[in-house]
């Protein structure tokens, strides 16, 4: 049977420096993505021409910056990250190349094969945070189970994590025993949601 062998990672984008090439409506979506999930990530968007809609987007948030040209070789220098937003394949093939060299990771847009990582739908309800994946192969089911984990948790959660927070700091003992104390914890609500039915 086929699996899903990606490694889930959330990264802090603020550390890191990314660069997005392309000023279109693809690079407009990976901005906000971007954006959306860290508002203070340190971007970098190279594009021939820049929509309106991302000069927008970098108006309210400093720590993006645009230029509004071709991509240039020193355009990866310092940088960790790099989302390829064009709808030039062999752009996207020589800027991989030139990233594998300087070992920066690359995501490519629609284009599964050249990616070393992946953009999956997020669900955030305050500090949880959910990342969906289907391996490349349908960005809509992702959609669509994003929207559905959205409905289906309350929005609340916040409350419950500040909670468990306040609990785990109060239980003494070392991290196997607040493991055992937090599991049990837990353990118990699923009891009682059960009953509940």
């Amino acid at each position: 049977m086929e699996r899903n062998n990606l490694f889930p990672v959330f990264l802090k984008l603020e550390s890191l420096d990314t660069l997005i090439v392309g000023g279109g409506n693809v690079g407009l979506e990976k901005l906000t993505a971007i954006l959306k999930s860290s508002p203070a990530a340190k971007v970098t968007l190279v594009g021939r021409t820049i929509m309106d809609d991302i000069k927008d987007v970098a108006k309210a948030h400093p720590t993006v910056k645009l230029y509004e040209r071709n991509f240039k070789l020193w355009d990866l220098w310092d940088k960790d990250i790099v989302l390829l937003a064009t709808d030039n394949r062999s752009l996207h093939e020589a800027i991989k190349k030139l990233a594998r060299t300087r070992r920066i990771l690359t995501n490519v847009a629609d284009t599964p094969d050249l990616c070393d990582f992946y953009l999956g739908s997020v669900v955030t309800k305050g500090n949880l945070k959910i990342g969906v994946s289907t391996n490349g192969k349908s960005p809509t089911i992702s959609k669509r189970i994003r929207e559905y984990l959205d409905e289906a948790i309350p929005d609340n959660t916040n409350e419950l994590l500040d909670n468990m927070q306040k609990i785990r700091d109060q239980i003494k003992g070392d991290f196997g025993q607040k493991v055992k104390v937090l599991n049990e914890i837990t353990a118990s609500w699923l009891e009682e949601a059960a009953v509940a039915k």
